[in-house]
This record gives structure tokens, sequence and C-alpha cells, in this order.
């Protein structure tokens, strides 16, 4: 499991960075932070994952630690439940374009910007 050496948040640009052992850096924005949140909220509570829109504006007011494995990311929208592991700012990272570029077809297949 890929373990991060830094994370830290640029209020001013609302990203995250993420540095993890093996190298590799990630700068994540709130945005697609907020929208792949890994929240039961976000992910449908077992159904199709909800289509976030309007967060283009949302920064993150807090990070907490949990254990050794993840953070809690504060939005500052209120959303502050879910749980974001190694594992998954990893991916977020690795696959931030195409996972973007899914969401974008997703809104726009929505019909909402």
């Amino acid at each position: 499991m890929p373990t991060p050496t830094e994370i830290k948040y640029r209020k001013s640009e609302r990203t995250l960075s993420v540095a993890f052992e093996d190298g590799t850096a990630y700068e994540l924005p709130a945005e697609y932070l907020r929208v792949y949140s890994p929240s039961a909220e976000v992910r449908g509570h077992g159904g199709p994952m909800k289509v976030e829109t309007g967060k283009e504006a949302v920064g993150i007011r807090g990070i907490e630690p949990v254990g050794n494995y993840a953070v809690r990311l504060i939005f500052d929208d209120g959303h502050d439940s879910g749980l974001y592991s190694w594992k998954l700012l990893e991916e977020l990272g690795r696959d931030r374009e195409r996972l973007w570029n899914e969401h974008l077809e997703r809104v726009a297949a929505k019909g909402t910007l």
C-alpha cells in the first residue's frame, strides 16, 4: 500500500498536494476530491454514484488523520463524511485525467453544469 510522506493543502489554489514514499506526487484540486468523495452520500449507498455539480469553488478547511491509513477531508461546503485512504489518494492521483473526464461525461449526460 502506498504511504504518503507529505499531504499539504494550498488554500490559494484549492489544491491538495500528496507525495508518496516511492517518489510519486499528485496535485489534486479540492473540487475533484469533493466530486470523488468516498462517502456513501456521494457513492450512492450501493446504487449509482451521485453526480456532484456546483463544486467549482469548494475548498478544504480541515484535514484530520484517521489512524495510519487515511485522512478525513473537511470541505467548506459542510461535507466531511468521506475517508480518503492512502490507496484511494494514490488512485485519484494516478487516474485523475480519466476520472475527471468520466465525471464531465456524467454531468453532460445529466444535462447540468
